[in-house]
């Protein structure tokens, strides 16, 4: 196995040549190199993390610039933004599995970059959340014990994911995204070797273990999909793809149904719709979808700059992602399945986070729902929209964990919201960022969330009322994701109201000797037990007392106030028609289209998902006048009410819901089932095979060794005896023998002449007498 790095420079069309091929590729390649310096160096390496910082934020102005570029190209009818650096014949492209250097094409993966729409923004995504976190956490880590490896680890956690977008084809794909799947494993369990707190030590352990294998589950149903789609052979055309490559995978795919239709086949073939399947369990895995949601509530053990990495520009998104890199070769069935699953994890995460009292906790599960909304857009036919809410997602919901992670670290690790109020004017930075993304994800108009969140109604809309494409499970789905944001506007604004508004209720201690949140001493602000959720007794997080809370310093804020500006304005900028609210048209609507995601697909993947203007008119009207008379404004009413005007009604309101409102707040009890349908009988079998091991296997090898003991024994005596008998008898005759010898042969003359005359004496007396 062998690589070789070819690179030609000639200039593509349209300006897009090999110094924009260098400067992606810088892109990955800086948080590597950052990464590999501060883990050689570590405590050696001076300003470690602000260099690291830095680099993060070469990477990040890199990928805004090439953004910018493909959104201006956008703008231009007619041109194509669809750049792949080993099909163009420039750039850098990694030849693999070489023979010599004459090599065939055929035997060997191709290794490049893609940088389309879906690809620029994403990478734009990546890099300004990875840098803001890298900011944001030079204030909060200050002083952890391991702060110099958590820079590493999240430097090596953007490569992951940056590598993850910039693949051009599903093999490199699947490389990067298990890499990513490592790095969270990393990262979750940060705290799991600070044996110094035995609790804290054991649950970080846990959780992050809890992530690694339930992800893996999804991981291993990908792979499956991957190498059905590469190897497959089709029975109408005869062959496989044979190729890894994104744009061979979709031309196959539509090849292959094709064939089947003009074979009389309906739909898709078989095969693809089992692949297909596989593929997406990749997604339910990795985006946290019903069941393998399980994994990501508990993975907030990890320090809060990761809970905003994972929740908002990495392993979650990466699911999402994946389904709009494989969009063209999911069948109808396939896509029904994406659609149910999506819908509804969407709302019953919803309810869950609506009974949620730890602050991070309400957040993850809203993490989970807007997932579900995103994958249910594709499963619709809206992949446009379910990438976008990807997008705008990205930035409110970092904004939101990393404001979180201010109220948690000025109220000294404080996570439960019945213990904090009145935080507004002690915290105005945070306040200001959190209420502006709490809007955003409600769905409020002129805010990003309603952007992305009306194309994903409209989505549905469009397939209910398009006739070809209307199926029982659009229905489902419309109303689902519907009243999931309903649910989101609520526990959102619940979040707002207890924590923000009202009075402070936490613990205040005067001349308080411990530490404020500018001096952590020889801790990190995340290296207590306190900031978990405490999944096992279902109780919320204490923190301790302090001081009164205060704003965070300025790298935090300055985090804060970036991520915030963008999820007011990602969703359609000023310039762009941000007033035209009726009839809006994104700058993701016109760069992110069928025939720009999937140009060689393109003629094939209207005529599967276009909507005609018509319905697309009467679908917009609904989704549009939903979300701004009913979706937001009832959600946001019904917390004020209950939150701020009549305080006592939430606690009557869950003592008459009784079981139904424990059931919820408990998370339906899927972990409970979890435990006891896979884990214990795991656990059980374990030790079952171990008993069959020590007793059985065991039993049998000391059996046979016993055996053997016993025959050596018996042999070791034989010899003894019966061997070394005859041996030492044969020697003793031998020795007796000649010890008589020795009496007769002295070397004497005398004595031999003696025995001569003796000898001749006996033998005449003995022939005389005879």
């Amino acid at each position: 196995m062998a690589f070789l790095l070819t690179q030609e420079l000639p200039v593509e069309h349209g300006g897009f040549g090999g110094f924009e091929y260098a400067l992606l590729l810088a892109v990955p390649l800086i948080p590597l190199l950052g990464y590999a310096l501060q883990m050689s160096l570590r405590k050696k390496l001076p300003w470690g993390d602000k260099l690291l910082t830095l680099g993060m934020g070469v990477s990040m102005a890199i990928t805004v610039f090439m953004a910018f570029k493909a959104i201006a190209a956008s703008h231009h009818e007619g041109f194509q933004f669809f750049h792949e650096s080993a099909r163009a014949g420039h750039g850098w492209s990694f030849k693999w599995l070489y023979h010599a250097l004459d090599w065939d094409a055929a035997k060997n993966i191709s290794v490049g970059i893609l940088y389309d729409p879906l690809g620029a923004v994403m990478l734009a995504v990546v890099g300004i959340v990875a840098f803001c976190v890298h900011l944001f956490s030079q204030g909060y880590m200050h002083g952890d014990k391991r702060y110099n490896i958590f820079f590493a680890n999240i430097s090596l956690f953007s490569f992951a994911m940056l590598g993850l977008v910039l693949s051009d084809n599903i093999l490199f794909f699947f490389i990067f995204w298990e890499l990513m799947g490592f790095m969270s494993y990393s990262l979750i369990g940060h705290f799991s070797h600070d044996p110094d707190n035995p609790y804290f030590h054991r649950w970080a352990s846990w959780a992050s273990k809890k992530a690694f294998m339930t992800t893996r589950v999804g991981d291993v149903l990908l792979l499956i999909g991957i190498l059905m789609f590469f190897g497959w052979t089709d029975p109408e055309l005869g062959r496989s793809c044979a190729s890894f490559r994104f744009t061979d995978l979709w031309a196959f795919s539509q090849e292959a149904v094709q064939a089947h239709q003009a074979a009389g086949g309906v739909g898709f073939p078989t095969w693809m719709t089992v692949a297909g399947l596989f593929t997406f369990g990749g997604t339910v895995g990795k985006s946290a979808q019903f069941p393998l949601h399980i994994w990501l509530p508990d993975a907030m053990a990890g320090p809060t700059p990761v809970s905003a990495m994972i929740h908002a520009a990495t392993m979650v998104a990466a699911g999402v992602f994946l389904l709009g890199r494989m969009f063209p070769m999911f069948s109808p069935e396939v896509l029904i399945v994406v659609t149910a699953v999506g819908a509804t994890t969407a709302l019953f995460a919803a309810t869950i986070g609506m009974t949620a009292w730890d602050l991070k906790a309400v957040l993850a599960w809203s993490t989970i729902s807007q997932l579900g909304f995103m994958v249910a857009a594709v499963g619709l036919g809206g992949v446009t929209a379910g990438m976008f809410h990807m997008t705008t997602h990205a930035f409110f919901k970092a904004c939101l964990f990393l404001s979180a992670g201010a109220v948690i670290h000025a109220c000294h690790h404080e996570q439960d919201m019945r213990k904090m109020g009145g935080l507004r004017k002690r915290l105005p930075i945070t306040f200001a960022c959190m209420l502006i993304c709490t809007l955003a994800i409600a769905g409020v108009p002129f805010f990003s969330g309603f952007y992305s969140k009306d194309m994903i109604l409209l989505s549905g809309w469009a397939a209910i009322l398009e006739p070809d494409g209307f199926t029982g499970w659009s229905v489902y789905a419309t109303a689902a994701l519907s009243l999931a944001a309903i649910l989101t506007a609520f526990y959102m604004f619940r979040m707002v109201f207890l924590t923000f508004f009202g009075t402070y209720k936490g613990e205040i201690v005067e001349g308080h000797h411990g530490h404020g949140h500018d001096d952590h001493g020889d801790h990190g602000h995340d290296d207590h037990h306190h900031e978990i959720v405490h999944a096992e007794d279902g109780g919320v997080a204490h923190g301790h007392g302090g001081p009164m809370p205060k704003e965070v310093g300025w790298q935090m804020a300055t985090a804060l106030v970036i991520l915030a500006f963008l999820g007011f304005f990602a969703g359609d900028f000023p310039s762009l028609g941000w007033f035209n609210i009726y009839h809006p048209h994104p700058w993701f609507e016109s760069l992110a289209t069928l025939e720009s995601l999937y140009p060689n697909v393109s003629g094939w993947m209207v005529e599967r998902f276009e909507v005609s203007e018509h319905v697309e008119h009467m679908a917009h009207a609904r989704a549009f006048w939903g979300s701004v008379l009913v979706i937001a404004p009832a959600g946001i009413l019904a917390a004020w009410f209950l939150y701020m005007r009549r305080k006592d009604l939430p606690a009557k309101i869950t003592g008459a819901l009784g079981i139904v409102y424990e059931t919820v707040a408990n998370r339906y009890y899927i972990d409970e089932f979890v435990k006891a349908a896979v884990i214990a009988p795991t656990f059980a079998l374990a030790k079952l095979l171990k008993l069959i091991d020590e007793k059985i296997v065991d039993g049998f090898v000391l059996l046979v060794g016993a055996v053997n003991r016993l025959l050596g024994g018996f042999m070791a005596a034989f010899d003894r005896v019966v061997v070394d008998g005859i041996v030492n008898a044969v020697g003793l005759v031998s020795q007796t023998f000649g010890a008589v010898s020795r009496l007769l042969q002295t070397g004497r003359v005398q004595q031999y002449a003696a025995f001569a005359f003796g000898g001749g004496l006996l033998a005449a007396a003995w022939l005389i007498l005879s």
